[in-house]
């Protein structure tokens, strides 16, 4: 039984179809396990002090993760893999050993050093935080500074497992990353509070790493460690690697410093923000990680075949794609916020105003879903063009205007009280406390905005007649959308005579239906219009789409 469960995980992917229905299956089921994952903390800590230290004790691993372990990036070391394998054997062990001992080297001393300096570091971010709680944030960062470790040295195997196709041992991976922080939730936190979150957190890093060992040992491969790695490799490596760090490195020192903000804010700001955020990304991932991914290798090549023509047609292709699904998702993420947030997290400690609270800061982050999306297409687009420093100094200036409004909007929310009864009432939070931290999403969402603006204008600016293929479906998008947004507010008056607004069970087929209702009007009125793009995609649909060429990603954050 063992024998034949081990030969499944670790069995060659040959076909685009298995590749296609194995990581689309894995990467649904992953998602559906980090919905579990937010219920059960929701469930059982709320929206509280406790749930703070957990998620601002994320931080600073989270940005080592993000800046040192992309240093061994599968999108980066992919290539040089298969370049050196084609070379022999003995060159491609040499390249592995030299990269696993110099990523050894440099991410056990940078977790050495922010263990060090983990005090000085959460005093001088979390400063709103008390003593004692403080010291917490101290020793569960400490902790889970093991997961950066654990998962760069994955993302190193991960680069083998994809490189010899084997799809299924990779995306399991995330699987039990996310199963590892569900067991320490669920058995763990009873007898050691939040630090069994904590300790959950290293387990699912730790299972993220083994589970893609086996494969790694039977193939001959597995690292050595040496002192005396090849520094050219290193620098090749660096070289690619480190557009993708700066840039990356920018957006998450913006969340820390949101983090930061709400830290002097009531208790459970942390959590809102952080349980708001995370709710948001899945429209990002869903629509933007997909399409600029799908895009990436036809936007280079175009480019290195000086198609020019070609290459901006398929930007404006992709552009509007990401428009036509971004924008009416976005409505309906507005119009049913309070739906979404009471399914997923709604039991136990987090009540209606949690749900109210959060609900309301998802709907000014979602503002800026179409943006974000839009960023991840812009930045391949001039990497695409070998132009890397743009999108970095854009992204850098975008960030420190990111954290200029937001700190202005803070502090006009607390002295004109005009603005700030504005806003709660908008969003029916007007009755609640602890309404400040939506300054918070609002700051990032108009700072994204801009950002992605600067990146239009920047491409615009160098590959003319961009925006003219564009705009009328950004125009066209956006009308639909309110259309949609409308008709799925009739929706929720509609069946909220049928069912019982109270249960989940009512609140989830009040939502699903008013939605179902929306999505209908949208693709009348969408065809109505002779949407190109709706065209497209009935067209792929019935092309059979899961067919098409599979493109894996990295993981971007702990």
């Amino acid at each position: 039984m063992v024998q034949k469960l081990l030969g499944f995980l670790y069995k060659e992917t040959k076909t685009l179809n298995q590749a296609a229905f194995l990581l689309g299956f894995f990467a649904i089921l992953s998602q559906v396990l980090a919905f579990l994952r937010d219920r059960l903390l929701a469930h059982i800590f709320g929206v509280s002090s406790s749930l703070d230290i957990y998620y601002a004790a994320f931080r600073i691993p989270d940005f080592i993760f993000v800046t040192v372990a992309s240093v061994v990036s599968i999108s980066v070391l992919v290539p040089f893999i298969i370049e050196k394998d084609a070379c022999g054997r003995e060159e491609l062990r040499k390249f592995i050993d030299s990269i696993f001992s110099f990523f050894s080297v440099l991410i056990i001393s940078v977790a050495v050093l922010a263990f060090v300096l983990m005090p000085v570091l959460s005093k001088l971010l979390f400063k709103g935080m008390p003593v004692e709680t403080l010291s917490q944030v101290v020793m569960i960062s400490r902790i889970m500074l093991l997961s950066p470790v654990f998962l760069g040295f994955s993302n190193l195997f991960g680069s083998l497992t994809q490189a010899y196709n084997r799809f299924t041992v990779y995306a399991l991976s995330p699987l039990f990353y996310n199963i590892g922080i569900i067991f320490g939730t669920i058995f763990l936190t009873e007898k050691y509070g939040i630090f069994g979150v904590a300790i959950g957190v290293v387990a699912g890093a730790l299972m993220h790493a083994l589970i893609q060992v086996p494969f790694v040992i039977k193939s001959g491969l597995l690292p050595r460690a040496s002192f005396s790695f090849n520094l050219s490799i290193i620098k090749k490596v660096s070289i690619i690697s480190l557009p993708r760090t700066l840039t990356l490195s920018m957006n998450q020192l913006a969340f820390i410093f949101l983090v930061s903000m709400a830290s002097l804010m009531t208790a459970g700001s942390i959590s809102v923000l952080s349980f708001s955020n995370n709710l948001q990304s899945v429209l990002l991932s869903i629509v933007g990680v997909s399409y600029s991914l799908a895009a990436f290798p036809t936007l280079s090549r175009h480019f290195q075949e000086n198609d020019i023509g070609a290459f901006v047609k398929q930007m404006a292709n992709t552009t509007k794609l990401i428009i036509f699904w971004s924008l009416p998702l976005t409505a309906l993420f507005i119009v049913l916020r309070a739906q979404i947030v009471r399914v997923i997290l709604g039991s136990g400690e987090f009540n209606w105003n949690d749900t109210r609270l959060t609900a309301a800061a998802l709907a000014l982050f979602i503002l800026s879903s179409l943006a974000q999306s839009l960023l991840l297409l812009f930045m391949r687009g001039f990497y695409s063009a070998g132009e890397t420093k743009k999108p970095f100094l854009i992204n850098l200036y975008s960030s420190l205007f990111l954290i200029i409004t937001s700190f202005a909007l803070v502090k006009a929310f607390a002295y004109f009280e005009g603005f700030r009864y504005f806003i709660t009432a908008m969003l029916k939070v007007e009755d609640i406390p602890g309404t400040a931290v939506l300054m918070l999403p609002l700051g990032f969402s108009i700072g994204t905005i801009i950002n992605a603006l600067v990146h239009w204008y920047s491409f615009e600016k160098e590959f003319k007649n961009f925006s003219k293929e564009v705009l009328p479906t950004l125009f066209q998008a956006f009308g639909v959308s309110v259309i949609m947004g409308a008709a799925a507010y009739v929706g929720l008056n509609i069946f909220a005579s049928f069912y019982n607004p109270i249960s989940l069970i009512g609140i989830f087929l009040q939502g699903l239906l008013a939605g179902l209702f929306a999505i209908l009007v949208g693709v009348v009125v969408f065809h109505a219009l002779g949407s190109r793009e709706l065209g497209e995609v009935w067209f792929s649909i019935k092309s059979r789409f899961w067919k098409t060429k599979v493109i894996a990603t990295d993981p971007e954050i702990v």
